[in-house]
């Protein structure tokens, strides 16, 4: 057993009745933190270590964890989402609900706007991705290689599948290569922002042209997956995923106070 600490799930802004937050990773009882009424945090009482654990436990709290981000960004369209395993500890003779506080309290400007620049965006995930089969069906290196095929020994088959399939994966990337700046522009247009997505990952058999989160109004989704939909019907083999609505995670700029710590 630790110091008791805080988990904070997000910074909202003042006035969102606690009550109506619901519980939050296995089943934690919610509070707000506020400061001087300005903004609020939402957090729970933890006196355990950063959660840690089984892959399924880890998945299930994470969900539990944007759950309670969804709600308050349901209540209020207004929400700065923090990261898995946030916890403010006591520290230097205070409590952690003090310290939590006190970075409130400073930190509040910052918040206020940061809050009041996301009031009722939201975030979509969009990944665009092409088939490596696709892309190469222009390519007279490749046609020649899938017509002799058949022709050869085993042996030579493996190498020259081997060959075809790094020729394919070639092609497509430059293909992606050559979309990636016309899609980002396409979606930057209707954007309010985006970035990057890092970690996404394309489907078995396609390289990624465009992997992003995207800053919108909520009014513009329609737009945009209209515009989704003209770009996979445009190119032979590219694949959409377009995921969302949700609270702006990937947008959230949360200020780093040295002298509070977060532990993730």
């Amino acid at each position: 057993m630790t110091a008791e600490g805080l988990y904070v799930y997000a910074v909202v802004p003042p006035g969102l009745d606690s009550a109506s937050l619901g519980r939050g990773i296995d089943g934690a009882p919610l509070e707000l933190l506020s400061a001087r009424g300005r903004v609020a945090a939402v957090a729970h009482r933890h006196g355990e270590p950063p959660y840690s654990g089984s892959d399924e436990a880890a998945q299930r709290r994470v969900l539990e964890h944007g759950e309670v981000i969804e709600r308050c960004w349901a209540a209020t369209k207004a929400v700065l989402p923090m990261g898995f395993n946030v916890i403010v500890s006591p520290g230097d003779g205070a409590s952690a609900e003090d310290r939590l506080v006190d970075w409130l309290d400073r930190s509040a400007p910052a918040l206020v706007r940061r809050l009041e620049a996301l009031r009722g965006l939201v975030e979509l995930r969009v990944e665009i991705s092409l088939r490596e089969d696709a892309s190469s069906v222009g390519s007279a290196e490749v046609r020649e290689l899938e017509e002799n095929l058949g022709e050869r020994p085993p042996g030579v088959q493996r190498l020259l599948r081997r060959r075809l399939e790094s020729l394919r994966r070639a092609s497509a990337e430059e293909a992606a290569d050559r979309l990636y700046p016309e899609y980002r522009r396409r979606l930057a247009r209707l954007a309010r922002d985006l970035t990057e997505n890092v970690r996404g990952h394309p489907p078995e058999g396609c390289v990624t042209v465009l992997n992003v989160a995207v800053l919108a109004d909520e009014e513009d989704i329609p737009r945009l997956g209209t515009e989704l939909g003209d770009i996979e019907a445009e190119e032979p083999g590219v694949r959409v995923t377009f995921l969302g609505p949700w609270p702006p995670f990937s947008f959230a700029d949360v200020p780093d106070v040295p002298s509070v710590e977060w532990t993730a």
